[in-house]
């Protein structure tokens, strides 16, 4: 089982004039892989994004923290930015395969700007705001995300021998 952080990018949820519907989806889709031991609402504002990030990969060493919200074309879409300057490594495959098959369902998903990476031994990954968006996208890699946290943990084998 891994150690899980969500977190909403949402100005109005921060302050507490939006439920999280997102972030609660999640936390239902991710139960059979691990325990959600953070959950956070916070603004779109780069400079806290980027601090949570930092904060739940490297204070509270989770292994897998999913986003959603801010990575449109808003001007206070700030999440793929944030991640992009806490991340070591660029995990792109997961981004791409989230918007290939979301082409499938709506042209939008050529808009999307989310990003995945890893951040010591913490994989994060960004997801759109929407629960329409964030059930797509999550069960387009559900199926890839333990065998990816098993060898970024160390807990597993390199690829190939198993």
């Amino acid at each position: 089982m891994y150690r899980i952080g969500i977190i909403t990018m949402s100005d109005k949820g921060s302050q507490g004039q939006r439920e999280d519907i997102s972030g609660a989806t999640i936390k239902e889709m991710v139960a059979n892989l691990g325990q959600v031991e953070q959950y956070r609402v916070i603004p779109d504002d780069l400079e806290v994004i980027k601090a949570t990030l930092v904060e739940l990969s490297d204070l509270h060493n989770l292994d897998l923290i999913l986003t959603t919200g801010g990575t449109g074309l808003s001007p206070r879409d700030n999440t793929p930015e944030a991640t992009l300057a806490v991340i070591d490594r660029n995990v792109p495959g997961l981004a791409e395969a989230i918007r290939a098959e979301s082409l499938k369902k709506t042209p939008k998903a050529m808009l999307s700007r989310a990003v995945s990476g890893t951040r010591g031994k913490t994989l994060i990954v960004n997801l759109p705001g929407s629960v329409k968006g964030v059930r797509e996208c999550l069960e387009v890699i559900m199926p890839v995300l333990p065998h990816g946290l098993e060898i970024l943990s160390g807990r597993g084998g390199e690829c190939g021998q198993g």
